[in-house]
């Protein structure tokens, strides 16, 4: 939920930073100024939780996406939850069927997953989630032979092989059939990947959120098999479809309803949580999630004038 327990660090247990799906979020130094800010204009006022929130509103308007109203007056968690997220975020190799079982856990239906998947829009994606499909597809030791050749070699050249996380050994992987080497310091990520824009770079209109995502699926040059198993389905097919058919209109519409829908799932209220304040080294340590906005949007006043109400996870990465 929408509640900052991702920023929450334990050092004497897991916690969600750490889930596998979680590892290559960046942008945490751009919360931490955020909330430095606010707490100076209104201390003890202003929840992580929206910061998030309005961070992620604002960072899809910066990457040239719909502007959508969010509501305040989330409270913080107090714990943070890595096996749910580790057991409840779509897997970069889940098929079709699963990923929309997962979404609709949450109360998203298949239009609302395909719309939300379009997120992946921007940023890149890392080759620790992209060499499996490449170098060893469900522990053949070959590519995924749905891959046109011309994308595969493209894939390769920006994701060369790394035996740490092609090996064919699951039997202490989380994801089962998926592996990952996992960085010492969850800060860190493989730098290298690729992104929706150069995967189709021929007609990308050169906005990040546009509909390139959706024009890549169409062509099979899906980045993820989980976004590419969008086209396994005669429904989702088609939704890939309509949101790539016209100017990008229908898909900004529809992204900016389920983003709002999302920015309000499982919200703390009231006496639920806590107000974070600062950090605490010796117990949990607050820090940031992974969203780029404007310096001077933390400093209007309009942070303190609250609209009471009783997370946006974005697999964003910049």
């Amino acid at each position: 939920g929408c509640d900052a327990s991702l920023l929450l660090e334990d050092r004497n247990s897991s916690y969600e930073k750490q889930a596998i799906p979680n590892l290559t979020l960046k942008g945490f130094d751009k919360i931490d100024l955020i909330k430095e800010e606010v707490e100076q204009e209104c201390p003890g006022v202003v929840s992580c939780a929206d910061i998030i929130a309005l961070a992620a509103r604002d960072a899809v308007l910066l990457a040239g996406g719909p502007f959508y109203p969010v509501l305040t007056g989330r409270r913080d968690s107090r714990q943070s939850y890595f096996q749910e997220a580790t057991d409840q975020i779509p897997r970069p190799d889940d098929n079709v069927t699963r990923t929309l079982q997962l979404f609709n856990l949450r109360g998203f239906n298949a239009r609302e997953t395909v719309s939300l998947l379009g997120a992946h829009n921007i940023g890149n994606i890392g080759c620790d989630f992209i060499q499996q499909r490449l170098y060893n597809f469900q522990g053949t030791r070959q590519p995924d032979p749905s891959i046109p050749l011309d994308f595969l070699a493209d894939m390769k050249r920006n994701c060369p092989p790394d035996n740490k996380n092609t090996s064919t050994n699951n039997s202490t992987n989380e994801f089962s059939t998926f592996t990952i080497s996992k960085p010492m310091n969850v800060h860190d990520s493989n730098k290298k990947g690729m992104s929706y824009t150069q995967a189709l770079s021929s007609i990308s209109s050169g906005k990040s959120l546009d509909t390139h995502y959706y024009q890549s699926l169409l062509q099979g040059r899906g980045l993820l098999f989980s976004d590419q198993q969008l086209m396994a389905q005669e429904k989702t097919a088609r939704l890939v479809s309509a949101y790539a058919s016209d100017d990008g209109s229908t898909f900004r519409m529809d992204f900016a309803a389920v983003m709002l829908k999302l920015s309000n799932l499982d919200v703390l209220t009231g006496n639920q949580g806590e107000l974070q304040i600062e950090e605490n080294a010796e117990e949990m340590n607050r820090h940031s999630v992974f969203l780029h906005v404007l310096a001077d949007s933390i400093r209007r006043t309009s942070w303190c004038r609250l609209i009471m109400h009783d997370e946006v996870v974005s697999t964003v990465s910049s």
